[in-house]
């Protein structure tokens, strides 16, 4: 299918040039990008993704309340990256 229509749109430059650094990695220009959103909104009759706020369940705020815990008192189980990484290797 030929693509005739045009879009225009206003948008910050700085959020411009950096999702233009993010797709370039993946070899496509924003146009593309734009064009894959589209096409996957209409597929999927709506937004291609979900826009619900992550809210952890009880076992998860548990764990990062204790993570926090640890880092404040600065007792954790590892002096440093290099003991952890040592007994991660045994």
């Amino acid at each position: 299918m030929a693509k005739t229509a045009s879009l225009s749109i206003r948008i910050d430059p700085k959020v411009k040039a950096d999702v233009e650094a993010i797709y370039s990695r993946y070899g496509m220009s924003l146009t593309e990008a734009i064009n894959i959103f589209l096409y996957q909104s209409r597929n999927v009759g709506g937004l291609p993704f979900d826009l619900r706020q992550f809210t952890p369940n009880d076992e998860t705020l548990a764990a990062m309340k204790e993570g926090d815990e640890i880092i404040k008192s600065g007792k954790g189980r590892f002096g440093n990256a290099n003991d952890l990484l040592k007994e991660l290797k045994t």
